[in-house]
């Protein structure tokens, strides 16, 4: 039902009196060619034990924060390997299929096999530490996150004692408390993974960032991120995501340890809870394109902007999931997500000394990276390249473009009108 409304939709935008002269596989092409260029430079040293000293302050590629200060560096690493795969996982899990796109992604994928080998090898120089701690408990729900998004490719293919080793890295994070924000949800995400992996689980730790992300829920779709209200793009980077991943996981495992209670006393068990979780991230969707301005450009709020792309996650999560609400096309969100990119990365203003990302937001503005930021955290960017994890010939890549919501409306073009949403206003409790 949804590939034919899927197909209803690309139809419809063909029809459109706002359709834009664009090729489907020209657009791939051009987001291939990014991901290649985002990927080199980080998997190749790091399949050969040599990523701290080919991403270091002292060869002139890593740059740390202006406020940077006393902060343990050892997390660098860790967070550039996980934010880089956590976007390129669906990707490297398409089959091999002889064309030259399957090319590169074969060889991508192989150097990240032999990189997530390393990252857990107590001999190799590029061992990541995942159990370190701080930030380490961030970086370690990405890596799961690629795990879970790309499990045949990713995870199978491991030999045994790897895998022991990150089961055991994950199970060692228990020792560290998060913060009473958004790294709840890291934790269960983390836990998530040890349940896929058919290892014991801390099921407390499961429920706290799942009941306590459904506490927030402000309404409209949004989060908040912990007991109070920050406007910025933490639903996206973080919080709709990951909550979602975390039912799916549940719902995959028909895992009922965690009920959520409705002021009324109905029990709503975690395949509802998904169901509910999809209507939110749906809604932020429809908000987040409305963000796309007619150049490509989108408002630079909040913190950690320098994720840059990072930005619509949930716009590429969904399309790559074929989950799209009604009102997207597929072929107007690949519109869209395409004129951000050629506005980021049609140049090399982002791209600074031994071809990692440069700090900064649109080229080199070190003076907006929060204290926390560092080269290897802008690799978040690699998000909205999720619907690369799609083939060529799925209709995602196949659908004319099509104006999206801002460009129709400055153009005077008819566009919906948005409105507020009601959707699950009832909070619900932990049982």
């Amino acid at each position: 039902m949804k590939q034919i409304l899927s197909l209803v939709l690309c139809a419809a935008a063909a029809l459109a009196p706002a359709v834009l002269k664009a090729d489907g596989a020209a657009t791939r092409a051009a987001w291939v060619e990014l991901a290649e260029r985002l990927a080199v430079p980080i998997l190749e040293p790091l399949a050969e034990g040599r990523l701290r000293e080919a991403l270091s302050v002292e060869a002139g590629t890593l740059e740390l924060a202006p406020t940077w200060g006393r902060r343990d560096r050892r997390v660098v690493y860790l967070e550039t390997f996980s934010r880089l795969m956590a976007g390129l996982a669906p990707w490297l899990a398409l089959p091999d299929d002889g064309t030259e796109e399957a090319a590169v992604r074969a060889r991508l994928r192989a150097l990240a096999l032999k990189g997530y080998a390393n990252a857990v090898d107590p001999a190799s120089p590029d061992n990541l530490q995942i159990a370190l701690g701080g930030q380490t408990l961030v970086d370690a729900a990405y890596l799961a996150e690629s795990f879970l998004r790309a499990w045949d490719a990713l995870w199978l293919p491991l030999d045994e004692t790897t895998k022991k080793r990150y089961i055991d890295a994950f199970t060692a994070l228990r020792r560290h408390v998060p913060p009473y924000q958004n790294w709840v949800l890291f934790c269960s995400l983390e836990e998530a993974f040890l349940l896929r992996a058919g290892a014991p689980i801390d099921g407390y730790r499961l429920r706290t960032g799942l009941y306590k992300t459904e506490e927030w829920y402000v309404g409209d779709g949004w989060y908040a991120d912990g007991p109070g209200f920050s406007f910025d793009y933490y639903n996206a980077y973080v919080i709709q995501p990951m909550y979602l991943e975390c039912l799916d996981e549940l719902v995959r495992a028909k895992c009922w340890l965690v009920p959520f209670v409705t002021a009324d006393g109905h029990r709503r068990n975690a395949g509802e809870r998904r169901g509910d979780a999809l209507k939110r991230i749906r809604r932020f969707a429809v908000q987040l394109e409305r963000l796309i301005g007619p150049e490509g450009t989108y408002p630079a709020f909040g913190r950690s902007i320098t994720y840059r792309m990072a930005v619509f996650q949930p716009l590429a999560l969904l399309a790559w999931r074929k989950e799209l609400p009604p009102e997207l096309a597929e072929g107007q969100v690949r519109a869209a997500l395409d004129a951000v990119r050629r506005r980021m990365f049609a140049d090399d203003r982002n791209f600074g000394p031994g071809g990692f990302l440069a700090l900064g937001f649109n080229g080199h503005q070190p003076e907006i990276a929060d204290g926390y930021t560092h080269t290897g955290s802008l690799y978040m960017t690699t998000l909205f390249l999720l619907p690369l994890g799609l083939p060529p010939t799925d209709s995602f890549w196949t659908c004319p473009d099509a104006d999206w919501t801002a460009k129709r409306a400055w153009a005077g073009a008819p566009f919906k009108k948005d409105g507020r949403s009601n959707i699950n206003p009832q909070p619900l409790y932990w049982e």
